[in-house]
């Protein structure tokens, strides 16, 4: 065994619920990240596992992410999808049988939502099911979130928000995995010196950075990004490593690339006559993707000029893919491991819907990479805590104020753009600190429960990072101002001892976040 190879991925989605509506856009990024990357992704590591293959991987699933997976309203929402999914793929089999190319891809689809909606239902139509029985088998490693995903070093002026955060994310993560979490995923990776002395004191003893959040660090860590570290407070760090993450992700020289894959944006929702996709879009006629691809990447060419999918050709090139990816991180473990005298650690964190979202075969990849770390013994997969254990003394160091991200230090979501919206959690989180004297009535509770919801809800790092990309911005924008505004009008009801009801009410079932939080115990 030549190194260790620590693959993580995190699984995260902002807390989207509108129970007011049958249909709504923004709930399908759940929907589909279910179909595309999670129930995927279970049924490759359990597969892994029942071949006896050496699986370990870490993983987070965070706060909202979960919340949304065990909600009955979204589970209810999620048949509907599927349903409409299988409908289209009947008449997609019907609209295509004199095209055999099409057709076959037709059938596949129908074949792949039905395995999903099998697996699905085997799994009590929440698929933490699946990664709690993965989690138990020892193949991964569930660490924790933010409670909303919050940019904590953006929340530092008010250190209340960042222990609740961070309070609300263990407590959460108890409920859903009845244990409490070891490790942590940064959100966007934003950390700070001293952060993790909150983080030691509810258990969580390790985190992630950017590559620059360790090589920065002080003094410069010994093995650099190829060893955790031990932080002076006490908590190990993990770094990501470049090369390795560039190979996959990169959409110029990573694999997801391949003219080969099947295409992302290529989409019946956008070519199909409106009157036929309408009732698998948006109701008020706006196109979107239905899932349906019928073609490859093809090479440097616009979307008219695809060529049509072919599955095996894309599964043997991730096959293939699969192969040089082990290659590479043997020859890079073998000189490392020969220049460190110890076996190296590459960690490898992604997105979760890098593999299956945005790269169909993703799962494939992962399958076959397993499989040969397995074979060839040169490397060995490990969770997070599994490293650690093995390896006693690590090197000591600070590490830096970092983000991942574009240039590595929040950029993305601090900047012109997105500024005003920390004018407003600071007020929020202050007011909250003013508020802590209130007599502890059910009234009170009640709508300081509320409050705290509408103020972690509007902390969540995805949407100034939706402002900045300029991806659903109106959506991200919109649904600040509600939460900014629902708790004013909360404040008011407070300051007057007179409750809207039916607006209480109404709150309390749409942003239904955090059943088990409580005000008194929960702030600061």
């Amino acid at each position: 065994m030549k190194g260790y190879f620590l693959l993580f991925l995190h699984h995260h989605l902002p807390f989207v619920k509108h129970p007011e509506f049958s249909y709504f856009q923004e709930e399908h990024w759940l929907f589909e990240a279910i179909a595309e990357v999670y129930v995927p992704l279970i049924k490759t590591v359990r597969k892994l596992k029942e071949e006896e293959t050496e699986v370990k991987l870490g993983l987070s699933l965070t706060p909202p992410l979960c919340e949304m997976l065990a909600d009955p309203t979204l589970q209810g929402k999620l048949r509907q999808f599927l349903d409409r999914s299988l409908e289209l793929a009947e008449k997609e089999i019907k609209r295509t049988e004199k095209e055999p190319e099409f057709n076959r891809l037709a059938k596949m689809y129908r074949e792949h939502f039905l395995s999903v909606k099998e697996e699905l239902e085997r799994l009590n139509w929440n698929v933490l099911n699946g990664y709690r029985e993965l989690a138990e088998k020892g193949a991964v490693e569930i660490a924790t979130c933010g409670a909303t995903h919050g940019l904590l070093p953006a929340l530092q002026p008010v250190p209340e928000s960042v222990r609740t955060q961070i309070k609300i994310a263990v407590k959460n993560y108890l409920k859903h995995f009845r244990r409490r979490p070891e490790g942590i995923w940064l959100p966007e990776c934003g950390y700070y010196p001293g952060l993790e002395e909150e983080l030691l004191k509810h258990g969580i003893r390790y985190f992630f950075l950017d590559t620059h959040g360790l090589l920065y660090g002080r003094p410069f860590p010994k093995f650099g990004v190829y060893s955790a570290v031990k932080t002076p407070a006490g908590g190990y760090c993990f770094g990501r490593d470049p090369e390795s993450s560039k190979q996959v992700w990169s959409s110029k020289e990573g694999y997801p690339g391949d003219p080969w894959y099947r295409d992302f944006y290529r989409d019946i929702g956008f070519d199909l006559p409106l009157e036929y996709v309408k009732p698998y879009i948006n109701p008020d006629g706006h196109r979107t993707y239905t899932g349906f691809k019928y073609y490859r990447i093809t090479g440097n060419v616009d979307l008219g000029r695809k060529e049509v999918y072919i599955p095996e050709k894309a599964a043997e090139r991730a096959r293939v893919h699969a192969a040089h990816y082990h290659f590479c991180r043997a020859k890079q473990a073998e000189y490392l491991e020969s220049v460190m005298g110890r076996p190296p650690l590459i960690v490898a964190p992604f997105d979760a819907e890098l593999f299956g979202h945005w790269w169909f075969e993703g799962p494939l990849f992962l399958y076959h990479l397993f499989k040969n770390f397995s074979r060839y013994r040169v490397i060995r997969p490990v969770t997070p805590s599994g490293y650690l254990n093995e390896n006693g003394e690590l090197p000591v160091s600070q590490p830096a104020t970092s983000s991942w991200g574009d240039k590595g230090y929040f950029d993305v979501w601090v900047n012109g753009r997105n500024g005003w919206i920390y004018y407003h959690l600071t007020a929020m989180a202050l007011t909250l600190n003013r508020l802590r004297g209130l007599p502890r009535t059910p009234l009170n509770t009640r709508l300081l429960n509320q409050m705290l919801r509408e103020l972690l809800l509007a902390q969540s790092s995805d949407w100034p990072f939706l402002i900045t990309t300029q991806t659903a911005k109106e959506y991200a924008e919109r649904r600040l101002k509600e939460h900014i505004y629902n708790f004013s009008k909360l404040k008011q009801m407070l300051d007057s001892q007179k409750p809207q009801e039916s607006f209480l009410r109404k709150l309390e079932e749409k942003n239904s976040i955090f059943q088990e939080l409580n005000f008194w115990e929960d702030w600061g």
